[in-house]
C-alpha cells in the first residue's frame, strides 16, 4: 500500500503541474495577443481665467458691458486708482420736431473719463467730460449745451467712507436712487431714456448711507432732489436679492419742504435743470429684475404726485409702467426693447406734467447692439404717441401733433 501511494502521488502532482502549466500557458498566450493597455496622458489643468476687475460703478444694465480689465495705477496711500471712461457719438433723425429742435442731430453722446478707488476706508469717485441726455418725448439738446446747462463738466463726484463691507456713507454729486434707467446713454439698454425717466431726478447733491443686511441692500439719502440746491429731499430704496436671478426693489422720495427754484435756460429748446413742479413732488417705484442669460427683463411701476398750492388749485399725478428687456443672441450681438405707458390724472387747474393736463402717452423702442471688446455700435427705432394733448404741448412746430418717430445710431469705446 505504501509503495502504491509513493507511485501515484508523484504522478498526481505531475498531472496538476501539467494542468497548471496548460492553464497559465494559455493565459500567457492570450495575453500576448492583446495590445498593451493605454495609459491616459496626464493633462495639466487649464489655467483659470483672470478674475474680471470691471468697475461696478457706474451701474450698467447691459447689454453694453464695462471693460473687464481697466487701466489702473498704484497711488501709494490712496491705493489702487482705476481710470475708465466712454467716448461715443450719435446720429438722430426724427419727425415732428418741436419748436427750436431740428430733424437731424449729429453729436457727441459721451466724452467722459472716470477716476475711482474701490478699496480702503476712504474712497472716491469722479466722472468728468461731455454728455447728452436723449430722451423720448423731449427735444434733443446737444452735448455742449447739456453739459453747460445741467450738471457742469463734472456731473458726478463724491467721497465715500466705508468702515465695513456692509456699511458706507457717501457725499457729493450722486446718482439718484429713483427709477430703473440711469442718466447716461451707455448705462442703459436703449440709447434714449423713456417717458417715465423724464419724471425722475437725474443727478442730486447730498449725502447717502448704504447698509447691506443679508440679501437686502438699504440706501437712504438727504439731497436737493432735482439739483435745486435746496436740501429738502429725502429718498430711499430697499433692494431684495431673492436669488441670483431675481431682485425686487422698492424706492421712494419726496420734498419734505418747499422749493421755489425753477432753473430754465433762456435758449430754445429750453432745458429744465430744476423744474419747479417736480422739485416739489413725491415719487414712488416698484422695480423687479430678472437676469439669467440670455435674458434680462425689468418691469417697473412709477407714481409721481405734485400737490396743489403751487399756483394751481388742483394737484396732479402721473401713473406709469414700463417693461425693459434685453436678449443676448451671442457673445457680441443682443437686442433690447422697451414698452411703456404713462398717464396724467390732472385737469385744467393742475400743473402740466406731460403733454398737457389729463394727457397720456405710450412708447415703443427697439435697440439692436453689437459689442466687440471695448468697441460698440447700436441702432435704435422708437415711437411715441400722445393722447388727450393740449395744443402747444405735444409734437410738431405748433405742438399739436400726437406722434413722433426717431431713428438713432450710437457707436464708441468703453475703455
Amino acid at each position: 500500500m505504501k509503495r502504491i501511494l509513493r507511485t501515484t502521488l508523484p504522478r498526481g502532482a505531475a498531472t496538476l503541474a501539467m494542468a497548471a502549466a496548460g492553464v497559465f500557458g494559455t493565459a500567457l498566450s492570450a495575453s500576448a495577443q492583446q495590445p498593451a493597455p493605454l495609459v491616459p496622458p496626464v493633462v495639466a489643468p487649464a489655467p483659470e481665467a483672470p478674475a474680471s476687475t470691471a468697475m461696478t460703478t457706474p451701474s450698467m444694465t447691459g447689454p453694453l458691458v464695462a471693460n473687464p480689465n481697466p487701466w489702473n495705477f498704484d497711488a501709494g496711500p490712496v491705493g489702487k486708482v482705476y481710470v475708465t471712461g466712454v467716448v461715443s457719438g450719435l446720429g438722430l433723425a426724427q419727425q415732428n420736431a418741436t419748436p427750436g429742435d431740428k430733424g437731424l442731430h449729429p453729436d457727441v453722446s459721451n466724452a467722459q473719463a472716470i477716476v475711482q478707488t474701490t478699496e480702503g476706508l476712504i474712497q472716491f469717485y469722479a466722472q468728468a467730460g461731455l454728455y447728452s441726455f436723449p430722451a423720448l418725448g423731449l427735444p434733443y439738446v446737444s452735448a455742449w449745451r447739456t453739459t453747460g446747462d445741467y450738471f457742469t463738466p463734472v456731473p458726478v463726484a463724491y467721497v465715500k467712507l466705508a468702515p465695513t463691507d456692509t456699511f458706507s456713507v457717501q457725499a457729493g454729486k450722486l446718482f439718484p436712487l429713483i427709477g430703473a434707467e440711469y442718466a447716461f446713454t451707455f448705462q442703459n439698454m436703449n440709447i434714449e431714456r423713456g417717458l417715465l425717466w423724464a419724471q425722475e431726478p437725474i443727478i442730486s447733491r447730498g449725502v447717502q448711507a448704504n447698509y447691506t443686511l443679508g440679501p437686502v441692500a438699504f440706501s437712504l439719502s438727504l439731497n436737493d432732489g432735482f439739483y435745486s440746491d435746496s436740501y429738502n429731499w429725502l429718498t430711499g430704496s430697499a433692494a431684495y436679492t431673492i436669488d441670483k436671478a431675481n431682485t425686487l426693489t422698492v424706492a421712494a422720495g419726496g420734498n419734505f419742504g418747499h422749493t421755489s427754484k425753477n432753473v430754465v435756460s433762456t435758449t430754445l429748446p429750453p432745458t429744465f435743470k430744476s423744474p419747479f413742479f417736480y422739485n416739489n413732488s413725491d415719487i414712488f417705484n416698484i422695480i423687479y429684475t430678472y437676469s439669467a442669460a440670455p435674458w434680462t427683463i425689468t418691469p417697473y411701476f412709477q407714481y409721481n404726485h405734485v400737490p396743489s398750492g403751487l399756483g394751481f388749485i388742483s394737484d396732479n399725478a402721473t401713473v406709469g409702467g414700463a417693461i425693459l428687456a434685453s436678449y443676448a443672441v451671442n457673445d457680441n450681438v443682443s437686442v433690447a426693447g422697451r414698452a411703456e405707458y404713462i398717464g396724467s390724472t390732472g385737469n385744467a387747474n393742475s400743473p402740466n406734467l406731460l403733454f398737457g393736463p389729463s394727457s397720456s402717452a405710450w412708447s415703443l423702442t427697439f435697440t439692436p447692439t453689437y459689442q466687440e471688446g471695448i468697441y460698440f455700435m447700436r441702432q435704435e427705432l422708437s415711437y411715441v404717441h400722445a393722447n388727450s394733448i393740449t395744443n402747444g404741448f405735444a409734437f410738431g412746430k405748433a405742438g399739436n401733433q400726437r406722434g413722433q418717430g426717431r431713428v438713432m445710431i450710437e457707436g464708441g469705446v468703453i475703455f
